[in-house]
């Protein structure tokens, strides 16, 4: 009975968290550029060139700008993802789920903790990065006061809650389908004679990857939704159907960015993936 005790609350353990934390952490660091010019591809459906000189064109000074909004919630969706990913596997086994529904249901759940904490530093990081907002809302102080000033209904719909809806969907389908299938993947890829960090990179990336090219067209909402600053904002279908037009009805040009949505993914998930599955085994977390 103690040792059932002990085992249900090893998963609270600090490392756990810190262990999230320093991996997302690091990662994010590495891959903002790539992540801002996925970005300017999602708002103004540019090729990856046109992006990349409109960077250029704004100097070398402007490139990490906004950078600290994601920075804090990577690491809080790292230290949620992976610290409260046993927690929530333990609570759900002592209420009888069915063992292969736990990892997603779990996922579902810090997918949608992870919603509610973290759509402020994304919407702020959005208005950062667009190039527009840049003499208006010189810092994230400045988007923060804007916000400040909208009453209780605005802050959610045109504040600095838009666009919840959508990230509460995403982030619970993302992180469902990433907690069901590191672990099998990864002992799929577990072959004699690799590195042991090795198959969760693997994993890590191709997951990442694939989540990532699925949930890709509700980024680029959430993005063209968060982008804009004011009052009395275009609602989820206007905005919708906007990017559509833009797009000229075409699938493709809707997923520009993808391409390296991929190569940004297989890099955060692959390195994220890998320094936990390390870490843990170091600290006997697994």
């Amino acid at each position: 009975m103690e040792n059932n005790t002990a085992s249900r609350w090893s998963c609270w353990r600090p490392s756990g968290y810190l262990v999230g934390a320093s991996s997302t952490f690091l990662s994010t660091v590495l891959t903002f550029p790539v992540h801002k010019t996925i970005f300017r591809q999602q708002l103004h459906t540019l090729t990856i060139l046109a992006a990349v000189g409109q960077l250029k064109k704004e100097g070398i000074k402007h490139l990490y700008r906004g950078l600290a909004p994601p920075l804090m919630a990577k690491t809080v969706q790292g230290t949620l993802l992976f610290g409260t990913q046993g927690s929530l596997q333990n609570v759900l086994s002592g209420l009888n789920v069915p063992g292969a529904a736990t990892p997603a249901l779990s996922g579902c759940l810090s997918g949608a903790i992870e919603a509610v904490l973290l759509v402020p530093f994304e919407r702020t990081q959005n208005v950062l990065q667009d190039g527009r907002n840049t003499s208006r809302f010189p810092t994230a102080a400045s988007v923060l006061r804007e916000f400040w000033t909208y009453n209780e209904e605005q802050k959610f719909s045109c504040g600095i809650y838009r666009g919840f809806t959508m990230i509460l969907v995403r982030n619970s389908l993302g992180s469902a389908i990433f907690l069901s299938c590191k672990e099998p993947i990864r002992d799929l890829l577990s072959i004699q004679g690799l590195p042991s960090w090795a198959p969760a990179l693997g994993s890590g990336s191709f997951i990442g990857a694939f989540t990532s090219l699925v949930l890709y067209p509700l980024c680029v909402l959430v993005a063209n939704m968060q982008a804009e600053v004011g009052k009395g904002l275009p609602g989820v279908r206007e905005v919708a159907k906007m990017v559509w037009e833009n797009c000229g009805g075409r699938v493709s040009v809707l997923y520009r960015g993808a391409s390296l949505i991929i190569v940004r993914s297989c890099i955060t998930w692959g390195v994220t993936n890998s320094i936990y599955d390390t870490l843990s085994r170091q600290h006997n977390l697994k």
